[in-house]
């Protein structure tokens, strides 16, 4: 499975954030056991990433299905999800790692523009700061919110992203 596999996912929305299920290139049928066994583990709001560059067959319509809050659709075109997404009631958000990529997720509809530094952990695709990359994405998609990821580590942090304009 995966390092952020049901447990992990259920407990950080427990505690009050939103928990986010990574799937990589599990199997569709593999996602719609863990998106059940994450739903019996919280009745708050939960996401689920997506590889886009690596997605299999079915995933997609998987969580679309199961209606999971949020989908978190990285490494790809997510254009052609948007919409069919918001059909079924389910928010997307996009990890970027440059201005061009958050345009195009702002353009395409998603519900939110996750500006990741090259300072995140996992699959990170930019290579700028979080410090300039998040004020450059804020600016460049308003009134799409954007929520800072990566170098993010104690309260100094968080009050600085927040400076720099993201909402989360």
């Amino acid at each position: 499975g995966t390092v952020a596999g049901p447990a992990l996912a259920a407990a950080v929305s427990n505690a009050g954030a939103c928990g986010v299920l990574g799937t990589a290139s599990l199997p569709a049928k593999v996602v719609r056991e863990q998106i059940r066994q994450l739903r019996s583990r919280t009745d708050r709001p939960f996401g689920v990433n997506l590889v886009l560059a690596i997605l299999r067959r079915g995933q997609i319509e998987v969580c679309l299905e199961e209606k999971v809050p949020l989908l978190v659709l990285f490494w790809g075109d997510v254009e052609p999800h948007v919409a069919e997404a918001h059909r079924h009631g389910v928010k997307v958000f996009a990890p970027v790692g440059s201005v061009a990529e958050a345009q195009a997720a702002a353009a395409a509809g998603v519900d939110a523009v996750i500006a990741q530094g090259v300072e995140a952990g996992g699959h990170v695709k930019g290579t700028t700061s979080l410090s300039v990359l998040l004020p450059a994405v804020v600016g460049a998609v308003r009134p799409v919110p954007v929520i800072a990821a990566g170098g993010i580590g104690n309260g100094a942090g968080l009050v600085s992203a927040l400076v720099l304009g993201a909402q989360a």
